[in-house]
């Protein structure tokens, strides 16, 4: 038998499926799953997108609780950091956010995602004007 499914959250999944090579995360989840979970799970949150095919943007989070310490050094600090960076970069300050993602990279050199927004800010000071931002990033690929 075959067997075809077309809804919104299977489309949602398969696009933050392939997102998670970009944000260099293992798992990413939306705002409605992070809010459907009966148990706690430490995250973060690492963007607002609107996903090809939609039109309303949805947050994203990574998943980290299976993260060691040698996989994820410093995680506490730099989760405190990389948060305080998100907000500023929501904002649209820009050169404050970029300053506390290379502070979160310091902690975990290995944190793609705060990488990402050391790249994501350099572009936005240059091409964006502060006032018209919201805050909202659209992944154009599947």
């Amino acid at each position: 038998m075959d067997y075809t499914v077309i809804v919104d959250g299977v489309n949602l999944a398969a696009r933050l499926e392939s997102a998670t090579k970009q944000y260099g995360a293992h798992i990413l989840i939306s705002q409605s799953c992070l809010d459907g979970l009966k148990s706690s799970y430490r995250h973060r949150k690492v963007d607002n997108v609107v996903v090809k095919g939609k039109t309303e943007p949805v947050g994203v989070y990574e998943l980290l609780d299976y993260h060691t310490e040698e996989s994820f050094p410093n995680m506490i600090e730099a989760l405190g950091v990389f948060r305080d960076g998100m907000e500023c970069y929501q904002n649209g300050s820009w050169e404050k956010g970029r300053i506390l993602f290379e502070k979160a990279l310091a902690l975990n050199p290995q944190d793609k995602c705060a990488q990402l927004y050391i790249e994501r800010c350099d572009h936005l000071i240059a091409n964006v004007d502060p006032g018209l931002w919201d805050g909202i990033w659209i992944l154009t690929s599947k």
